[in-house]
């Protein structure tokens, strides 16, 4: 057992587990934070994506205890029902939730990505690397091809994350 300190969605979290544990699975089994969707285990789906010092990564790749005293941000730290973060009320406005399972990793990983973009890293698809960088749908489905949609609403999720970069902007 090892003892890790976590702040999560700004509240510091204790945790006293095996060293094996995933964060994934520390934030979904020890520590209740259910939001995080555990799909494919191998990194390949998106479902836990969570940001951890405002970096998205995959939470089932990653132990919890290499991140003794870092920031994490979940999908419930990001909005609540009736104060939703503009990406949220995004998706509901555009469908882009279907059955909801991906949801909070898209949304996690939307989030991340709009900050990415704010601080002009490119993508493979970014044509233009010395200036201001334009959020193309081919830019916005690059950037989040590393989270799938088992019911395709892609096009939605795409209008979803568009929506709420021209809000932001």
């Amino acid at each position: 057992m090892t003892d890790t300190t976590l702040r999560i969605n700004g509240e510091e979290r204790k945790l006293s587990a095996d060293t094996r544990t995933t964060l994934l699975d520390a934030l979904r089994n020890h520590l209740g934070l259910t939001g995080s969707k555990k799909g494919c285990d191998h990194g390949q789906c998106g479902a836990c994506t969570v940001m951890v010092n405002g970096r998205r990564i995959n939470s089932c790749l990653t132990l919890a205890c290499m991140h003794d005293g870092d920031e994490i941000t979940t999908v419930e730290g990001l909005g609540e029902p009736g104060n939703l973060s503009p990406l949220q009320a995004a998706f509901v406005k555009h469908d882009g939730f279907q059955c909801g399972y991906c949801t909070p990793g898209q949304i996690c990983s939307a989030t991340a990505m709009l900050e990415e973009i704010k601080d002009g890293w490119p993508s493979n698809v970014t044509e233009e690397l010395n200036g201001q960088m334009t959020l193309t749908d081919e830019e916005i489905s690059e950037r989040m091809s590393g989270n799938l949609c088992r019911c395709a609403a892609y096009p939605n999720i795409v209008d979803a994350i568009r929506e709420a970069a021209e809000e932001r902007s």
